[in-house]
């Protein structure tokens, strides 16, 4: 993990390791992070944040939304800070311990990412009493110079946030400016503007919905939670294309969530039975080969 870089007027960004987190000075005075990367990474987020505000701790936390690379520090950070955290009301049922999240689809996205991620937690988690719902019509309590934007699609309650005065954006996982299916992209953190991470996104004309609402907005600084920053005029133009042509660009052809009705058979017909198959008949020649290895050691006797 690194240092927090200065990515905007009083917003900083922390790699952590898959997914980045903001730290930002508010207005009225004080500071808020926005999410809280994957486990382990608390002691290097308050490391960061002690480096940029001192002892004083954050006025609150607020998600994008509740996946296990958004929120894997947030219990051991939750221990050393005593303060409220946000999210969207649809997010609730998955931070408070009463449902999982939809399962992944690794046949989408084309990369290592992508074909793990059915190995990557689901919830649900509990943060109890702490955990409050962001108020309907986007205020933000603990920043009052910040809106959250209902972003749907990766998942029900994403919230993409905005700071209307500079046009400072943090995207969440509605957007990416990398690839993120791919671990080689990642890893050097090549710079393209993509959809949300596909094997983790379930309703796909949501996710497009939100991503030409972003595109509305007045843009000037693109903040993803996977990739480096975005900046300018060919940025805002990118964004716009990916609006236009986001089923062209982001929208996978086949998929778990994609085909309606048909995308779990057609998943289980294209990826568990092949998969299942393939590992039983693993199994199965293991076991004929070991017999064999073992009938032939038993039957050569020395002369």
């Amino acid at each position: 993990m690194g240092t927090p870089r200065e990515v905007a007027d009083g917003v900083w960004m922390l790699r952590t390791v898959l997914v980045n987190v903001f730290f930002v000075r508010v207005e009225a005075g004080g500071w808020v992070l926005v999410d809280a990367g994957l486990t382990g990474s608390a002691r290097a987020i308050r490391r960061a944040a002690a480096a940029l505000f001192g002892s004083s701790p954050p006025l609150g936390i607020v998600l994008t939304h509740g996946h296990f690379d958004h929120v894997g520090g947030l219990a051991r950070l939750l221990e050393a800070w005593d303060v409220p955290v946000y999210a969207h009301a649809f997010e609730l049922p998955h931070l408070t311990g009463r449902l999982a999240y939809p399962r992944p689809d690794p046949t989408v996205g084309g990369g290592l990412i992508a074909w793990s991620s059915f190995l990557f937690p689901r919830g649900p988690y509990d943060f109890g009493t702490r955990l409050i719902a962001l108020p309907r019509g986007g205020r933000i309590p603990i920043a009052p110079d910040w809106v959250a934007l209902h972003t749907p699609g990766h998942t029900a309650g994403h919230v993409s946030l905005l700071r209307p005065g500079d046009g400072v954006l943090i995207a969440g996982d509605a957007v990416t400016t990398t690839r993120q299916a791919s671990a080689t992209s990642v890893a050097v953190q090549r710079t393209e503007l993509n959809g949300p991470p596909a094997y983790f996104t379930t309703d796909w004309d949501a996710a497009r919905w939100s991503v030409q609402r972003l595109a509305a907005m007045r843009v000037d600084t693109l903040l993803a939670g996977h990739g480096q920053p975005m900046t300018g005029a060919a940025m805002r133009l990118d964004l716009r294309n990916l609006a236009e042509y986001f089923d062209v660009r982001a929208r996978p052809r086949r998929g778990r969530y994609v085909e309606h009705d048909e995308g779990e058979r057609a998943f289980e017909r294209r990826w568990l039975r092949p998969l299942i198959t393939s590992l039983l008949a693993g199994a199965g020649t293991a076991l004929v080969l070991r017999f064999l290895g073992g009938g032939r050691h038993v039957g050569a006797q020395p002369a």
